[in-house]
């Protein structure tokens, strides 16, 4: 897996954490660990993420 934090954090844009994360669907504080490396996203929120974002799981996780 390709370095994803800094896509996430570039996805997100001028949006607070916390409006993302309620987007998505998860906790302000997983987005967080998420954007910053420290948890993977499960599948089904990888998805999510994805799909929040109008990208592909393939294009933030694995493209290099």
């Amino acid at each position: 897996m390709v370095p994803y934090g800094r896509r996430l954090v570039k996805l997100r844009g001028k949006k607070s954490q916390e409006e993302a994360a309620k987007g998505i669907g998860i906790a302000t504080s997983t987005l967080g660990m998420y954007e910053t490396e420290r948890r993977i996203p499960r599948d089904s929120i990888k998805m999510a993420i994805a799909n929040y974002y109008g990208t592909t799981v393939q294009d933030i996780f694995f493209t290099p």
